[in-house]
């Protein structure tokens, strides 16, 4: 009897750690090359699993360009943190990407740039950040992230790219919505992207940005709405990582000589935003159905208006990666979340 209930017990205990490892998630954060970003890797290290500094990009002949900080890559290698440097077209410029995909001498280039990159630094892997990359050109980029993984990964380099993500091949029915399509959301094959690279970062924010009226980050509906259509193509979940905003927006009046008199929005971080909120005695409202906090309130008569992207919201996207078996999750960006979520 003794004996068949410590061999339960220890059944017991064999499944209870098996489920904790199944819920265990990659943790990605990405970084800028700004001090407060650094320091935040710094002090966080230990609960991140890789970190993304956005610090390397091409020029228009496909030569790459910048600098990592060594106080985060010492750091990363006392801590067990694998760094995974983006790389990007600069200010997301998409004529300069253009010519990298379609001249060939620029092309091979950028390639042989990447795999130089990654062997002489000792970088565990490369992750592209090219955005802003016209649709017409969804069969050049797609060829040449295939070539470059290809390359990275002869010499046992991971290769990954954040993606921007979408709810399905229709455009949309407003010009503002084909914009996107077309520039930003339409250009990425996610299913071939998966197939040759070793996880895709889907970047599920920036739903509302500066350039809308007011609204989520990332609000809960659209993130799943956005996770369940890439699934459906076939994407595998341990394949995917789920894009989870650090960052929370803000909504203003502007007036510039440039541009005038405008509605402006921006991203700020958390502290900063609840010291205004604070200043202006607004009062946090939370939004069940998309998980997070908004306010609005008066700055001379005239309204301000922001969504909030706490520790509340965070866990509940990060569920999301926990819900649909994903390999875990990517954030933007170390400097502007909540300290909560280190909690």
């Amino acid at each position: 009897m003794t004996r068949r209930i410590i061999l339960g017990v220890g059944l017991l205990l064999s499944v209870s750690t098996s489920a904790c490892a199944a819920q265990k998630l990659e943790a990605l954060w990405y970084s800028t090359g700004s001090e407060t970003s650094t320091q935040d890797f710094l002090a966080h290290a230990d609960k991140i699993s890789i970190v993304s500094p956005q610090v390397f990009a091409f020029d228009s002949t496909g030569g790459l360009h910048g600098r990592i900080d060594p106080r985060l890559v010492a750091t990363a290698q006392e801590k067990g943190v694998k760094v995974i440097p983006l790389v990007m077209n600069p200010g997301f410029d998409q004529p300069l990407i253009h010519r990298i995909l379609t001249n060939p001498d620029a092309r091979r280039r950028s390639i042989d740039a990447m795999v130089a990159l990654c062997r002489d630094n000792k970088f565990d892997g490369i992750q592209f950040d090219v955005e802003n990359v016209h649709v017409s050109d969804k069969d050049a980029f797609t060829s040449w992230v295939r070539e470059s993984a290809e390359a990275l990964h002869r010499i046992n380099c991971s290769v990954s790219a954040a993606v921007v993500p979408r709810t399905g091949e229709d455009p949309g029915p407003t010009n503002y919505h084909k914009y996107m399509f077309e520039n930003w959301r339409g250009v990425y094959d996610y299913k071939a992207l998966a197939d040759a690279l070793d996880f895709i970062s889907y970047m599920t924010y920036a739903q509302h940005t500066g350039n809308t009226p007011p609204g989520p980050v990332a609000g809960y509906s659209w993130v799943e709405e956005c996770l369940k259509y890439v699934l459906s193509l076939g994407v595998p979940p341990n394949k995917i990582s789920l894009g989870v905003a650090g960052y929370s927006d803000w909504w203003y009046p502007s007036y510039t000589e440039k541009d005038g008199a405008r509605a402006r929005g921006s991203d700020i971080a958390y502290t900063k935003l609840m010291d205004t909120l604070s200043r202006r005695n607004a009062k946090l409202v939370w939004d069940n159905r998309e998980k997070a906090y908004y306010a609005f309130w008066p700055n001379a008569g005239v309204y301000e208006h922001a969504w909030v992207e706490d520790a509340r919201a965070f866990d509940a996207k990060v569920g999301l990666a926990r819900k649909y078996g994903l390999r875990g999750y990517s954030v933007w960006v170390l400097g502007f979340e909540d300290p909560t979520v280190w909690k």
